[in-house]
């Protein structure tokens, strides 16, 4: 209750109705943005939730595309997996800095991955392809396999895994995000058609 008083003027001061209306308007304000922005989807592990950004668009494209898709969301690659706090962490730390350039119309035409980021990826190709990674097999058919396959970044050779060749935002112009088209419940043929299949 202290606290109260210290928030708000006196209950008989003039200024307690004002006070009120504009902590109503941002606390309002503050809850539309969340909705809008969508903030509780980025707690999942759903990949349309890097699409909330259309910028993310090529990149969600290229990786639908790709053999990964089977196999591995966004959260997989780009999230350190040692413990939750740490992932959760990562990607508020990540999500603030994205939102922050987007909304100011900062990205650049090709997104690129900052160093710490670039560490997280390489565990994560790692973790998952340590067989791959460890085998000596290898050795015999691939030259310097064997010296050089923990001492670079994967992507130095797999240049093309999991995001293609489309990397600049202005090679794609008029990319339209999947949303709602990849929706299973929604259908994405006109109602006349669907009407002229039932009666066949």
């Amino acid at each position: 209750m202290k606290r109260k008083k210290e928030i708000l003027p006196a209950k008989t001061s003039r200024w307690r109705p004002t006070a009120i209306f504009f902590i109503a308007v941002i606390i309002g304000l503050g809850l539309f943005m969340a909705k809008e922005s969508k903030v509780l989807s980025y707690m999942s592990d759903d990949p349309q939730a890097c699409v909330n950004c259309h910028v993310m668009t090529p990149v969600y494209n290229s990786w639908m595309h790709s053999s990964h898709r089977e196999w591995a969301k966004c959260n997989d690659c780009h999230v350190p997996h040692n413990n939750i706090f740490n992932k959760y962490y990562f990607k508020a730390k990540d999500g603030l800095y994205h939102a922050s350039v987007f909304t100011m119309r900062a990205e650049p035409d090709v997104i690129k991955m900052k160093e710490a980021s670039q560490e997280v990826v390489q565990q994560n190709c790692i973790r998952c392809h340590i067989q791959q990674v460890t085998q000596t097999k290898y050795k015999s058919w691939i030259d310097d396999h064997e010296g050089n396959r923990t001492g670079r970044q994967c992507w130095s050779c797999h240049k093309l895994v999991p995001h293609g060749k489309v990397h600049g935002l202005s090679t794609i112009k008029f990319n339209i995000a999947p949303l709602p088209t990849d929706q299973e419940d929604e259908l994405v043929i006109p109602s006349w058609m669907e009407k002229e299949l039932k009666d066949q």
